[in-house]
């Protein structure tokens, strides 16, 4: 899954706050994500954070 700083995750589950949208700020083994509606930032393991995506929103047009 080709997940870069600054995209945009549609989470398959709500945050508490009603939002289900998340800003990428570091990926590696963890992601460190940002929550769309509250603000918050949680850190997930790399595995639970690719399942729980539903899609993604990239930040810019990638040169592949």
């Amino acid at each position: 899954m080709e997940i870069q700083p600054g995209d945009v995750l549609e989470m398959k589950k709500e945050h508490p706050c009603g939002s289900r949208q998340w800003e990428v700020l570091r990926v590696g083994m963890d992601f460190r994500l940002r929550c769309a509606g509250c603000g918050r930032e949680v850190m997930l393991p790399r595995r639970k954070a690719e399942k729980a995506v539903k899609k993604i929103i990239p930040s810019a047009p990638r040169a592949d």
